[in-house]
C-alpha cells in the first residue's frame, strides 16, 4: 500500500538506511566485544584450573570461580538483553519527541551532487620502457710486429727467422681482423634486434597508454554526464516546486518522509496523494500490527534452573504504548509535512494512520484504520508538541481515533471534522 519512492526520495531513504544500519553495527561489535571478554575470563579461568588440576583443593575453588563466572555471565546478558529491551521502549514512547529535535525541511539544493574522479589508475604506462644496455663493439685488432733480431742472433740466421715471425704475425693478425669484423657484426645485429624489441615495447606502452587514457576519459564523462543529468532532476524539482507542480509537492513530500527515521522494531511506511485544486494532502501512515511488537517487560535469570526467562509485560500496558504509539505517529507526520513545506503550498492533510495484518477470520492481508484526522496549517503549526498530550491533541483537532488498536479495532472515517 505505501507508495513507491521517487528517484531522490529513494537516495534520501538509503542514505538513512545506511546509518541506521551503521548504528546496528557498531551496537553488535560492542556486544561482540563484551562477549568476546566475557569467554576471555572464561578461558583464564579453565587455563587456571589446568594448571593446577593437582591439588583438590584448588580444583574445587576453581569450580565454585567457573560456577561464579557463568553466573555473572548469564547475568550480564539479562542487563543486556534488558537494556536493549528499555532502549526499544524509550525508542516507542518517544516517537514524537524525536522528531522535534530535528528541523524537518529539506534544502533541494543539498542534493546537488559535484562529479569526483578517481585518479588515473594506469600512471605505470607513463614512463618509458628502460632503455636496453649498451652492446660495446669489441676491441680491434691491433698488429704487433716482431722485434728484430739484434747481436749474434743477427749475424747467425736470425733474420730469417724474424721474416717467418713477422709473415706469420701478419697471418695471425688477419685472422684477427677477420674475426674481429664477424663479431662487430654480431654485436651490431645484436645492437639492432635490441634496440626493435625496445622501439615494439615502447610502442606498445604508448599504444596501451593512449586506450587507457581514453578508457578513463570515458568513464569521467560518464560520471559527468550522471551528476549533470542528476543535478538537472535536483534542478527541475526545484523550479517545479517553486510553481507547485503535482508531481513536484509529491516528490518533495516522499524525500521529507524518507528522512523521518523510526526505530528498526517500528518501521513506519507512508502513502499520500496532492490534491492542487484543494492544496490538500491525503496521507496514510503504515505502521506495524500489535504482533509485531515485543511483549516482554523484561528479562531475569534463574540460578536454578540455570536459563534466562522474559516476564510478560500486562495487557494495559501493551495496550497504552501501542495506542501512544498511533497517536505519536499521528502527530509526527502531520508535523513533519507541515514543518518540511516552508513555502505553504500544502494547507490541509487529511491523514489516516492504520496498519495491515491478517484477518484471523479470513486469512486473508486487511487495512485496519486507527486514526482519521484532517488538520490545516496555520493552526496546526501554532501547537507546542513538545507539551502536548498526543491524545488530547488529536481530540481537539476531531480526529476519529480507535479506541483499542492493539485489540484492532477500527475507526470509521466518515464525517470526520476537516480543520
Amino acid at each position: 500500500m505505501a507508495r513507491k519512492r521517487g528517484f531522490l526520495a529513494e537516495l534520501q531513504h538509503q542514505m538513512q538506511v545506511s546509518a541506521r544500519e551503521q548504528e546496528r553495527r557498531a551496537r553488535e561489535a560492542e556486544r561482540t566485544r563484551a562477549a568476546a571478554l566475557r569467554a576471555h575470563e572464561r578461558a583464564q579461568i579453565a587455563d587456571q584450573r589446568q594448571r593446577a588440576i593437582h591439588d583438590a583443593s584448588e580444583q574445587k575453588r576453581l569450580a565454585r570461580e567457573a560456577v561464579e563466572a557463568h553466573k555473572a555471565a548469564m547475568e550480564a546478558e539479562v542487563e543486556r538483553r534488558n537494556l536493549e529491551l528499555t532502549h526499544q521502549h524509550e525508542e516507542i514512547d518517544s516517537l514524537l519527541s524525536a522528531t522535534l529535535e530535528v528541523d524537518d525541511y529539506v534544502d533541494l539544493t543539498t542534493l546537488r551532487r559535484t562529479v569526483e574522479h578517481p585518479p588515473f589508475d594506469r600512471t605505470d604506462l607513463e614512463n618509458p620502457v628502460p632503455s636496453p644496455a649498451p652492446i660495446l663493439d669489441p676491441p680491434k685488432p691491433v698488429f704487433t710486429r716482431p722485434s728484430s733480431p739484434q747481436g749474434l742472433k743477427a749475424v747467425f740466421g736470425g733474420n730469417k727467422k724474424h721474416e717467418r715471425a713477422v709473415v706469420e704475425a701478419g697471418v695471425a693478425h688477419q685472422v684477427a681482423v677477420d674475426n674481429s669484423e664477424t663479431a662487430v657484426a654480431e654485436v651490431q645485429a645484436a645492437r639492432k634486434a635490441r634496440a626493435d624489441w625496445w622501439a615494439g615495447e615502447e610502442a606498445k606502452r604508448l599504444e596501451s597508454l593512449d586506450a587507457e587514457r581514453r578508457r578513463y576519459a570515458k568513464e569521467c564523462a560518464e560520471r559527468e554526464a550522471t551528476v549533470a543529468e542528476h543535478n538537472k532532476t535536483v534542478d527541475t524539482l526545484i523550479a517545479d516546486l517553486g510553481y507547485g507542480a503535482v508531481h513536484a509537492v509529491q516528490e518533495y513530500v516522499s524525500i521529507v518522509l524518507s528522512n523521518s527515521v523510526y526505530p528498526d522494531h517500528f518501521p513506519v511506511e507512508h502513502d499520500f496523494e496532492f490534491d492542487a485544486a484543494t492544496a490538500e494532502l491525503r496521507l496514510t501512515a503504515i505502521i506495524p500490527a500489535p504482533e509485531k511488537l515485543t511483549t516482554a517487560a523484561g528479562h531475569k535469570y534463574s540460578k536454578t534452573n540455570d536459563e534466562i526467562t522474559s516476564v510478560a509485560l500486562t495487557q494495559k500496558a501493551c495496550k497504552d504504548r501501542y495506542s501512544g504509539a498511533v497517536h505519536q505517529v499521528a502527530l509526527r507526520s502531520l508535523h513533519e509535512v507541515f514543518e518540511a513545506d516552508r513555502r505553504g503550498i500544502i494547507k490541509t492533510i487529511s491523514l489516516e494512520v492504520g496498519t495491515q495484518t491478517l484477518d484471523p477470520a479470513t486469512g486473508q492481508e486487511i487495512y485496519v484504520p486507527f486514526v482519521a484526522v484532517g488538520a490545516e496549517r496555520e493552526s496546526f503549526l501554532g501547537f507546542d508538541l513538545s507539551n502536548v498530550v498526543p491524545a488530547a491533541t488529536l481530540a481537539h483537532l476531531g480526529a476519529s481515533v480507535s479506541k483499542n488498536p492493539y485489540g484492532l479495532v477500527a475507526v470509521n472515517a466518515s464525517g470526520i471534522r476537516r480543520s
